[in-house]
């Protein structure tokens, strides 16, 4: 497991659309990023960056997020999801630091995820 290494890092860039989208129930009279999309872009860009690194046979499923959602971005609104291992513990606990940010430069999300390694078996 040596390629997993703290510190190396992933960036992906999105558009908020879709199933990203809230309206709050219809309180806003218009879509924004929700939370659950948000943290969905922070996760999956951690994924994807220890995805490739994996030993045969191994995935990685969450395991803890904490983040805090401080900014809001509307419908079409481009960002990017930023993912950096920070930790590795007993040979399958991945700790990241993960953010996501407007294309204009505002940080909409901020916090660390945890991800643990498991045995990718179909159907188990």
């Amino acid at each position: 497991m040596s390629a997993l290494e703290p510190g190396i890092e992933r960036s992906e860039e999105f558009v908020v659309e879709g199933r990203l989208l809230t309206d709050v129930g219809g309180t806003l009279g218009f879509s924004v990023l929700s939370t659950p999309g948000m943290i969905g872009m922070m996760e999956r860009t951690a994924a994807m960056l220890v995805h490739p690194l994996l030993p045969e046979g191994r995935a990685t499923v969450r395991f803890e997020v904490c983040v805090k959602h401080v900014a809001g971005v509307q419908e079409g609104a481009r960002c990017t999801a930023h993912a950096r291992l920070d930790e590795v513990l007993d040979g399958r606990k991945l700790r990241f630091a993960v953010e996501v940010m407007a294309e204009d430069g505002r940080t909409i999300g901020v916090g660390t995820h945890e991800r643990r390694m498991i045995e990718a078996v179909p159907g188990s």
